[in-house]
């Protein structure tokens, strides 16, 4: 039997555990509790105060992270991680990566021996030493591996796809794209049977094994949408610059992950986890959001000289006051980027992503946005 629990418990896990809990009622072969690890806290809920874990499952609502959605009743909010986690022969993580290292060192010893992972977490780890780009799905592998002799190491797949929170919990028809490479375990279609965890009529999942070319995408369309919310943040800027941002960002998506991943295959980017997601997360989502904020309060003072240290505090500012305490994941893969392109004399072959750092976190005008698009076709023209 399959035994899986949810590490994570903001907006997108909140959202996801309704495929997983619906699902879970529905396969033979899976165990109807899914336990869902939340992290603890005290709200105040129908004038009293009350520990949100409760909540869930007395009311079966996340009230602060994905209010007036019914989660299934047997999703099973649980506040103690390890046990959460016992037994479990899938993890579905879905938290701030920042976090992983910590909580990972506690339930790597409760879980089943045969356990995998799927992570839908859209960022990326660097190695400090090397500066090199690290898949946060082999950070996982690497970090849960107890034993490198273990008839099954752990395996970590990812989730990536067009998946605006919100709109997949209001059963809106989305789809999604599993990354995985699962060895068969007893004559079982590992991948397939993941893909049935997720899989519902209004939650599409396809399969494909290029990890590397879909997870980076779900990490670096939140840099470009960082882009988009700066361009809908300039009034004078429309959706032709906006087209021309997300053509450049994926240009620039793709030349990232053949210059640092081998395998990475060119259709995976047009699956939803590529193409799909860009489009999705540079029109909706808390990065583009966050972002048309950071550029109006900005412009807001005129053109006045800015210092970086203003520019980290606004930034956050604006998550704090609009993100109800999610975390803003594009600003932090954007540091990253931008380290391990400068540490190899790469910055001039990435100009958008070298602009949205600049205008981030240098306080670069807003306005060179354009910048970054133009400067890419005169880079591409000089490649001919």
């Amino acid at each position: 039997m399959e035994k899986v629990a949810i590490v994570g418990s903001g907006n997108w896990g909140s959202a996801i555990s309704i495929m997983i809990g619906t699902n879970a009622e529905r396969l033979l072969h899976v165990e109807s509790q899914v336990n869902m690890w939340v992290f603890e806290e005290e709200i105040q809920y129908k004038g009293e105060t009350r520990k949100l874990s409760h909540v869930i499952n007395q009311d079966h609502e996340n009230v602060k992270y994905l209010p007036n959605i019914e989660l299934p009743h047997n999703i099973h909010a649980e506040p103690d991680l390890e046990e959460a986690c016992r037994d479990a022969t899938l993890l579905i993580f879905v938290l701030p990566h920042q976090f992983l290292p910590s909580l990972l060192k506690k339930i790597r010893h409760v879980v089943d021996p045969s356990c995998r992972g799927v992570s839908l977490i859209k960022g990326l780890d660097f190695d400090k030493v090397s500066k090199k780009p690290v898949l946060i799905s082999q950070s996982i592998e690497k970090m849960m591996s107890t034993d490198s002799n273990s008839p099954h190491p752990f395996s970590c797949g990812v989730l990536m796809g067009a998946n605006v929170a919100d709109e997949v919990a209001k059963g809106q028809i989305c789809e999604s794209t599993l990354a995985s490479n699962f060895d068969p375990l007893n004559g079982i279609d590992m991948n397939e049977r993941t893909r049935q965890v997720f899989d519902s009529p209004t939650f599409r999942v396809q399969h494909v094994k290029d990890v590397a070319g879909a997870e980076v995408s779900g990490a670096l369309k939140n840099v470009v949408a960082l882009g988009a919310g700066f361009i809908d943040g300039l009034d004078h800027l429309g959706g032709n610059t906006k087209a021309a941002l997300l053509r450049v960002g994926l240009k620039e998506m793709i030349s990232f992950c053949r210059t640092f991943f081998d395998g990475v295959r060119e259709d995976t980017f047009l699956e939803s986890c590529g193409m799909a997601d860009l489009i999705t997360t540079c029109y909706g989502g808390r990065n583009r959001k966050c972002a048309e904020a950071f550029t109006r309060r900005r412009t807001a003072q005129g053109n006045r000289d800015w210092e970086p240290q203003e520019c980290e505090d606004l930034w956050k500012q604006v998550e704090e006051e609009l993100l109800n305490g999610q975390k803003l994941q594009g600003t932090l893969t954007c540091k990253e980027v931008y380290m391990v392109l400068e540490s190899r004399a790469l910055l001039d072959s990435f100009p958008l992503i070298k602009a949205i750092y600049e205008i981030s976190f240098k306080c670069k005008p807003v306005e060179d946005i354009v910048d970054g698009i133009i400067v890419n076709n005169s880079v591409c023209r000089s490649n001919l």
